[in-house]
């Protein structure tokens, strides 16, 4: 018999550095950790496949599924007409197979989650303020200034959800952040694993 895995939800504002987190989370961890893939409307890009980087949906099947309740949560993201979502079964047939399922979603879409799932373990990476995530932001030099202020308003609105989450940990510096979301997630393990792979 199986024991189920844990649902992990990482969730923080554009700009946090958690995409980078959660990519180097998936290789250094010792845990056996399963990204959840998502669904979308969106065309895919040169490279990504269909299951493995995203599961690619046309309008209709997207719309069937939601009004049959199959997304745990799902949004139409930034305005663009294209719909993102978490499907049910994606995360209770990981979940099944001892897999630590893990959602990295927005502030939002964490909250829907949390209503199927109240003992998921949340967690909320930032980069300790708003002046450092604006820096984060330009630095990028792919954003506009209209672009940079709306996801500048958008964060402000997920900083003040943090309490919603039972951990927040503040993204300085990757090395550092992925070994203390190492030492966090092993505390949930009942028996004593490694907290990494290294």
């Amino acid at each position: 018999m199986t024991t189920p895995g844990n649902l992990i939800i990482i969730s923080g504002p554009s700009g946090s550095g958690k995409s980078t987190v959660v990519q180097r989370l998936m290789v250094d961890s010792a845990l056996p950790l399963a990204l959840s893939v998502s669904a979308t409307t969106r065309p895919p890009r040169p490279g990504e496949e269909n299951g493995r980087d995203y599961i690619f949906l046309t309008d209709e099947e997207f719309q069937a599924k939601r009004q049959a309740g199959e997304f745990l949560e799902c949004k139409e993201v930034f305005g663009r007409g294209y719909w993102y979502g978490t499907l049910r079964n994606v995360v209770s047939a990981g979940l099944s197979k001892g897999k630590w399922v893990l959602l990295e979603i927005d502030v939002q879409g964490a909250l829907a989650v949390l209503q199927g799932y109240p003992q998921a373990i949340t967690i909320f990476v930032h980069p300790g303020s708003m002046a450092e995530l604006e820096k984060r932001l330009r630095n990028r030099g792919t954003e506009t200034q209209d672009s940079i202020q709306r996801r500048l308003d958008v964060a402000a609105e997920e900083l003040a959800l943090r309490h919603h989450y039972t951990h927040e940990v503040i993204n300085d510096e990757i090395d550092t952040t992925v070994q203390q979301l190492c030492k966090l997630l092993v505390q949930y393990q009942g028996e004593k694993v490694p907290c990494s792979k290294n």
